[in-house]
């Protein structure tokens, strides 16, 4: 196992702003509904496609942490790209659906890291991770609705 991973008081600034597009989004979704079909396209196109970057850098950080350890293991990395290859499916889809896939999948990868940060030496990121998660996720849920 590595040493523990202490939180950086930067990462965790710019954590909470990578939610604003999120909030951002999610609001030009609801506020362009009906009124501007072609920007609410494009709002709704930018948040899935920034969701599913964040999900992709979700899995990334996989492969951060794999190359810490002491004994290798391809669990770090087989997971890493799963994020990623469902990212792209979901950011092809229709919104209304490709908004719920990366919600969900925002869900699943703070779920598959509260089970392996710990092991990795990032434990202490999981009370981060699981704010940023769920309102990344409800974000993506609530534009959905409003696709």
């Amino acid at each position: 196992m590595s040493a523990p991973l202490p939180m950086n008081p930067i990462a965790t600034r710019l954590g909470n702003l990578g939610l604003v597009p999120f909030v951002l989004g999610m609001l030009l979704v609801w506020l362009l509904l009906g009124y501007n079909d072609d920007a609410h396209t494009y709002a709704t196109l930018g948040l899935s496609i920034y969701a599913g970057t964040v999900v992709s850098f979700l899995g990334g950080i996989h492969w951060g942490l794999g190359f810490r350890q002491s004994i290798p293991s391809p669990q770090p990395f087989v997971w890493g790209v799963v994020p990623s290859l469902v990212a792209a499916i979901a950011t092809l889809m229709p919104a209304y659906a490709g908004l719920v896939v990366h919600g969900v999948m925002l869900i699943v990868c703070y779920l598959v890291d509260r089970r392996t940060y710990p092991a990795l030496g990032a434990g202490s990121w999981l009370t981060l991770r699981f704010r940023l998660s769920m309102v990344a996720a409800l974000c993506c849920f609530i534009a959905a609705a409003g696709v």
